[in-house]
């Protein structure tokens, strides 16, 4: 049931899933699983290139960096990302559900991260994130961050085509599907 598209990973012959969401915005993810609830199937999918958030970075050290989540009045910001982006042949892509962007990345070396994490007294560590690129719009600096937690999409297919699950089918069916997994991990 998968949707063929372009593989531009080169990872081989994992499935991919072109998903729309309701602005009709889109975004190529790779199927990771895919679970059947209530006459549909639902996709587990992860992005084919690489999630980001935009981060307003606090003017001073005591401040706190603030994650731009939504991303309507912040067209000129992105505008010089893509900039930015361009001088290291990466490209901004306003895909449906994150920002993306294409190109090739340096993968987070694992293994030093961990190091760095040992021995830090953090309580939350699924916030973590990479910087990909600081930049400045107008008196203000940004970043782009790559979050290191995988990043999943959910989406009801349709005709090969991902549907985005949204607002109350999500929260209606997510526990749903996690109880889906854990069972098919316990099984495995």
């Amino acid at each position: 049931m998968s949707a063929e598209g372009p593989n531009s990973s080169g990872s081989g012959d994992v499935p991919t899933v072109l998903v729309k969401d309701s602005q009709g915005l889109q975004l190529l993810c790779f199927l990771e699983q895919l679970i059947p609830l209530d006459g549909h199937d639902y996709a587990l999918l992860t992005p084919v290139d690489t999630p980001v958030c935009l981060v307003r970075i606090a003017a001073d050290e005591d401040g706190e960096d603030e994650v731009i989540e939504e991303l309507d009045g912040a067209e000129a910001i992105l505008s010089v990302a893509d900039v930015v982006l361009q001088e290291h042949d990466l490209t901004l892509v306003r895909s449906a559900v994150t920002l993306t962007v294409s190109g090739e990345l340096d993968e987070p070396d694992l293994d030093e991260l961990e190091d760095e994490l040992e021995g830090e007294d953090d309580e939350d560590d699924s916030d973590l994130y990479e910087m990909l690129i600081q930049f400045r719009s107008g008196d203000q600096e940004y970043g782009l961050y790559i979050p290191l937690d995988p990043f999943f999409v959910v989406a009801r297919l349709e005709d090969g085509i991902g549907v985005l699950v949204e607002d109350e089918e999500f929260e209606r069916i997510q526990p749903r599907i996690e109880a889906e997994l854990d069972e098919r991990e316990s099984d495995g």
